[in-house]
Parts: structure tokens; sequence; C-alpha cells
């Protein structure tokens, strides 16, 4: 009895040192897990914004022109109507989440095989033309988005920028819709997607406007999705939209902010979410502050976290919200009360700062 005693002691010993070391064991892979998730999230996100405004932010008087366009593939079925394009001619656009939920960032820039240089255009563009007369057209193909920008950059309400795609007839001798030195042609119809004349302003566009190259075009959303994902939504010049795709999983919060040199010295001052509606709005936008939150995978029967996570944005710059912490720093919280059993879990915030280069090398802050 004794022996058999000690017998059940020990085995009850071993089974709790067993438990308890394949609890840690899963804690810290699932730990290893949402590190890893959280920092290529964050890699990612860094990646696409260092490029944001890639062919796009030449003329900083521009920032900010709404942009307009159709999208209707020749090849869908009669009676298809026309998809709307309208997204905001700047490197990045943040949607805040109302009460601390996610954010969205949209990051827009060229994506050509070989460089996009501004194309000025010499002639007045009518709303019914059919082609742009041009200084030059270098580095310009047929198939190329492009973006026609209003002289001097000076968009309004009713002069706004336009979407279109160059053709080109390959006629010879060269036409005025011929894609060649001097002219880029949009002819409507045909194979062509975004061509409408509809969707230009009623007064055309003046000499001395100017064209954009997006080439193939990246405009990419990053969201959070129901499933706790960070996804991304990527537009080209090809296709209207694409299903949303995937990335990292256990991704349970996306917080952004525009840094900006409110004090014209060349500096972020201030970090905010208020998404500028002017161009010199615009050129105050120097950086994005981005923090991921990511969790581990791992539910703990206890509450292990007791607190939503802090993000620490240091002493040097003026946010709004923020309470002190860490020696002297300043953190903002970020919201995870909305993630079932969020107690149960364990998170790590991730965080940086992208200076938005394109903006910094063609001088928009200055």
């Amino acid at each position: 009895m004794v022996g058999l005693l000690l017998g059940l002691l020990t085995t009850l010993v071993i089974s709790e040192v067993l438990s308890t070391s394949e609890g840690k064991k899963r804690t810290l892979t699932m730990g290893s897990d949402a590190q890893t998730n959280g920092a290529l999230s964050l890699y990612t996100l860094q990646r696409d914004i260092q490029a944001a405004g890639y062919g796009t932010a030449n003329e900083p008087a521009a920032l900010g022109c709404p942009i307009k366009g159709e999208f209707r593939d020749p090849a869908a079925p009669a009676g298809t109507p026309s998809i709307a394009f309208s997204p905001t001619l700047a490197p990045v656009v943040i949607e805040d989440g109302a009460s601390g939920a996610p954010d969205r960032i949209t990051v827009l820039q060229s994506r050509t095989p070989g460089f996009s240089a501004p194309v000025s255009v010499t002639h007045s563009h009518a709303k019914t033309d059919e082609f742009f007369a041009v200084k030059s057209s270098l580095g310009v193909a047929a198939g190329d988005l492009m973006i026609v920008v209003p002289a001097g950059g000076a968009w309004s309400v009713d002069n706004w920028c336009t979407v279109f795609s160059v053709t080109n007839d390959g006629a010879s001798p060269a036409t005025s819709t011929t894609l060649d030195f001097q002219h880029v042609p949009h002819v409507s119809g045909g194979t062509s997607k975004w061509n409408r004349s509809s969707v230009f302003p009623d007064a055309g566009y003046p000499a001395q406007s100017y064209l954009l190259n997006l080439g193939t075009m990246s405009l990419n959303t990053y969201e959070v999705d129901a499933q706790k994902n960070l996804v991304v939504t990527s537009r080209t010049a090809g296709a209207a939209s694409t299903t949303s795709t995937a990335l990292y999983p256990q991704i349970v919060n996306l917080q952004a902010m525009y840094g900006k040199d409110t004090t014209a010295d060349g500096q972020v001052d201030t970090y905010d979410t208020v998404t500028p509606t002017t161009a010199a709005g615009w050129q105050q936008v120097l950086a994005i502050r981005v923090a991921v939150v990511a969790r581990s995978s791992q539910y703990e029967k206890d509450e292990v976290t007791q607190t939503e996570p802090l993000w620490d944005v240091g002493s040097g710059t003026t946010i709004a919200g923020t309470v002190n912490c860490h020696n002297g720093s300043k953190c903002l919280t970020l919201g995870i009360s909305s993630v079932p059993d969020w107690k149960h879990y364990r998170y790590k915030v991730y965080d940086t700062v992208v200076p938005l280069r394109n903006m910094l090398w063609n001088g928009a802050g200055s």
C-alpha cells in the first residue's frame, strides 16, 4: 500500500511538472509567432510607405487634388455599370478608426518598369479631346495609367485631376491619336478600360498642365479584418479592385498618425490623425507614424493581461490624448478590449516612424 501511494504521488508530481512545462512551452512558442507576425506586419507597412508618393508627389501644390475616373472592362457583360475611381492625390491617406478601432492606411505610388517623370502639356485640352499635346512623352507607354493635373497644381472643386489610360493606334504616318514624342492619346472605346470624356472637367485643361505617369499603378489599402488578420486590398490599372489578401494573422490593432511640420523648419513637430484638406496642409506631412498590436494565439487559463497595451510616443513632439508613462515619455492607449476574452492573451506592440522620402525630395514641407 505504501509503495502504491508513493507511485501515485510520483505520477502526480511528474504529470504536474509536464503540464506546467508544456504550458510554458506553448506560451513561448505562440509568443514567438506573435513577434514574427508583428515584426513582418510593420516591415510590410514600412516598406510600402517609404515608396509612397513616387511619381505623384512631384508638384507640392497639387497634393490633395481630388482624382476622378471611371473603370469599365469592355469584356464585361452589356449593361455592366462603370466603377467610380476617386482617391486623393496624396502619398498616404489615413482613415481614423472610430473610438480606437483599427485605422485604414492607403498608399499611392507609381509602378513603372523604368522611371516616372511629369509630362508637360503644351496646348489646351478640351473636355472631348482624345489626346494631349506634350513637350515630350519620354517614358510613356501604351497602357500606362496617367493623371492629368491642372496647370500649376491649382486644383479646386470644379477643376479636379483626371485618370486616363494611354492608347496608341499605331498609324503610319502618325496621327494625333498615335503615341509619339509629342502626343499622348487616350481614345475611348476599343479595349480601353478607363477612358471616358465625361470624367474631364467641363473647362478642360489649359497649357502648362502636366501628366503624372502611374504605369500599372499601386494603390494599397491596409486594415485589420474581423478575423484579426492584417489584410491588403490592392488596385491596379488593369482591374477595378482585387479581393483582399490576408497577410499576417493575430493582428488586433493598427494605428497611424501624420507627422507634420507646422513651423516650416523641415522637422516634424506634431503627430495627429487629421487628414489635410488643402495643398498647404499636405505639404506639412513629412512622415507617418505606425503602431501594430500583435496577439499570441495561445489562450491562457488565467487573466495574463490586465490593462490595454500602451504606445510609447516619446516626449519630443505634440500628440493629443497622451498620458505620462515610462520615466517621462508619453503614451497612447491602444484599444483591444473589443477582442473577446482579451485578458486571456498576451500582446506585443511594434511601432516606427516612416519618413515620406518622395515628399522630402520634391520639396514638400520646405
